[in-house]
């Protein structure tokens, strides 16, 4: 889940050096906390959040296909 999410940010950004994903495991749900540069913040969350909910539903659906729940954080 973590690559996949990654690759996918990577792509969005145009400094991909500075995407970080952290995860923390409460209960029997992963939350991915994801940073990128600060000017970059914009892209990751796209207009009216179109990425953002994006993003979230597609790591939901692979989350789901291993068996486990997914959040996504975005962090600046």
């Amino acid at each position: 889940m973590k690559e996949f999410l990654e690759f996918v940010v990577k792509h969005l950004v145009d400094h991909p050096e500075s995407v970080t994903i952290e995860i923390e495991e409460k209960e029997n749900k992963h939350i991915f906390k994801l940073k990128v540069a600060e000017g970059e913040i914009g892209k990751v969350i796209g207009r009216r959040g179109q990425t953002a909910t994006s993003l979230r539903v597609l790591l939901k659906a692979v989350a789901a296909k291993e068996g486990k729940r997914a959040v996504l954080d975005i962090i600046g």
